[in-house]
């Protein structure tokens, strides 16, 4: 990590949409996902994978994320959660292209 990473948000509380809000963990804390859905019963588990598999792909270990969602389709979820990672300083800009 080439900065010092700050906490950040992407998205909106607007119905099919999702508010990610990322600040980075305490060494050795993990990947923390504090979802609220209107949907958690039947998607909870699907939403935090799809999440949690952006981090992944970033090679983040260490950070809290809260996720509001509003009944966001994947595609919106990643999107949401690679442009927090970016605004939080782990994804230079350039690679966002």
């Amino acid at each position: 990590m080439m900065n010092e990473l700050k906490p950040a948000q992407a998205g909106t509380l607007e119905s099919n949409d999702i508010m990610i809000t990322m600040a980075p963990g305490a060494q050795g804390s993990g990947v923390v996902i504090d979802l609220e859905s209107i949907v958690l019963a039947q998607y909870g588990p699907a939403i935090k994978q799809a999440i949690a598999a952006v981090v992944a792909e970033q090679n983040v270990t260490d950070i809290y994320i809260k996720a509001v969602d509003r009944g966001a389709l994947d595609c919106t979820i990643q999107a949401r959660t690679l442009t927090a990672l970016a605004r939080m300083g782990v994804i230079p800009p350039k690679e966002l292209i």
